[in-house]
């Protein structure tokens, strides 16, 4: 069984390469069952935890479940309260083929579908990116989305200041042109592109603030109670989903749906009907897109097939 450390898994991860691997798995489609939620020991309590395991499989012959553990208390021993592990099989037979790092298949995989979104909802002249966010995802963002749009000027905000500059310097340090964006509304009025990769809980961006034409990519919250954008960012826009589980998983989507801006029936399609044709994408060039990604094993399963069969091709 391969077992690549996490700085391999990256390099075998680039996203020139993981973009297309992800359109082609949403055009073939793959058995995604719902997740399985355990909780270990009692909530509240020391030592307390949830574990979620993720499979899927396809037709090419692979079977994968990433596990996810959350440990809320693990502060307090010096450890992250995450921990992910993807482990690969042989669909045919069970056999296990690699494990890989869960967290480094989950933040390129989702920075991989935000920047697939963009390639059938952004303008194609779109030239200017605008990140909020700068932890694991919103530092793959940028990269990510110049693997599809050619990006004269990248901007990125974060509440910390420091790891905006950080990451703007990362950026730099690959060829990006990124600079930090000191005025968070200035900025997001200014770009053609917007993606939010935060953890938020209340609204960070703002309807009124979205110009006409531009494309806004929310793939930070993924549960009922995380929101990213206030309701007046889905009125009067065209709002696609990576899956059809978004809409009962999406705070955003879910507060957008309260307040009457956006309904259920509303929504144009999600990245199977982009990637199958059976949907068009972006209509007009004063079309204002909004992506919602809550993520899926989908993605995962593609993601660890692609290193895979790059290992086996090239073993290093």
């Amino acid at each position: 069984m391969l077992q690549p450390d996490a700085a391999l898994l990256r390099a075998l991860l680039p996203f020139p390469r993981l973009i297309p691997a992800l359109r082609d798995a949403f055009a073939a489609g793959a058995t995604v069952p719902l997740r399985h939620t355990h909780h270990i020991g009692e909530a509240g309590q020391p030592g307390a935890g949830i574990s979620l395991l993720m499979p899927a499989w396809d037709d090419a012959g692979f079977y994968g479940v990433k596990i996810v553990n959350i440990f809320e208390g693990n502060a307090a021993h010096g450890l992250p309260g995450l921990h992910s592990t993807y482990m690969l099989y042989d669909a045919r037979t069970g056999a296990p083929l690699a494990m890989f790092d869960g967290n480094e298949i989950t933040s390129r995989r989702t920075a991989a579908a935000a920047a697939l979104a963009a390639d059938y909802l952004a303008r194609p002249d779109a030239r200017s990116l605008l990140v909020v966010g700068a932890g694991r995802v919103g530092s793959l963002v940028a990269p990510a989305m110049a693997a599809v749009r050619q990006l004269e000027r990248i901007a990125i905000w974060n509440r910390d200041t420091a790891a905006a500059a950080r990451c703007a310097q990362a950026w730099r340090d690959q060829g990006l042109p990124a600079a930090v964006a000191d005025d968070l509304e200035a900025a997001v009025r200014e770009a053609d592109i917007v993606s939010c990769a935060t953890l938020a809980t209340t609204p960070i961006i703002r309807g009124e603030w979205l110009a006409a034409g531009s494309h806004l990519d929310l793939i930070g919250s993924f549960t009922p109670r995380m929101t990213e954008a206030d309701p007046a960012c889905f009125a009067n826009a065209s709002v696609w989903v990576d899956t059809d589980e978004a809409p009962a998983k999406a705070g955003d989507l879910i507060n957008a749906f309260a307040a009457g801006c956006l309904s259920p029936e509303a929504l144009r399609g999600n990245l199977t009907d982009l990637a199958r044709g059976t949907r068009g994408g972006r209509e007009s060039a004063d079309e204002r897109t909004v992506f919602k990604g809550v993520g899926t094993a989908l993605e995962d399963l593609a993601s660890a097939r692609l290193a895979y069969q790059q290992l086996i091709a090239s073993p290093r």
